[in-house]
């Protein structure tokens, strides 16, 4: 039995199921182990492309763009949330008139913090991640609601 791989169709073909003169001409011969491989790789989230000489190889994917930058949107979007509490509580102790829960200097760097992570998504660092806003060290250190 022959095995094939079909590019253009992405797939596998093998002459145990298929006639011979069925199979596309420009299927490449593969083994039973190349097979095997290629289809572990592709579930593993790997693509098979073409090699310099014409044979299927696994590769990592090209990431998304776009795909990218949503997730780092959302990482963002989380983050506003993950702090919204503070500023919250922070206005509603002031409206009443008590004791603060944070310093003045602690609410106006938290301000500044919501302020980066809303223009994170404009910013020419956009969406790598090592140029995140950095959440105040302080922040974690609050006990949420």
């Amino acid at each position: 039995m022959a095995i094939y791989y079909h590019f253009a169709s992405r797939s596998f073909l093998d002459t145990a199921t298929y006639a011979a003169k069925s199979i596309p001409s420009d299927a490449i011969e593969i083994t039973k182990e190349e097979r095997v491989m290629l289809l572990t790789g592709e579930a593993s989230g790997q693509s098979i492309v073409l090699n310099d000489q014409g044979r299927p190889v696994l590769v990592e994917p090209t990431p998304d763009p776009e795909a990218i930058a949503n997730q780092e949107r959302f990482w963002r979007d989380a983050e506003l949330d993950s702090v919204k509490w503070l500023r919250e509580r922070h206005r509603d102790e002031l409206e009443l008139a008590i004791q603060t829960s944070l310093t003045a200097a602690q609410y106006s760097e938290l301000l500044a913090y919501v302020q980066l992570l809303r223009d994170w998504p404009q910013s020419p660092n956009f969406p790598s991640q090592e140029y995140r806003p950095t959440e105040p060290g302080w922040i974690a250190e609050q006990e949420s609601e």
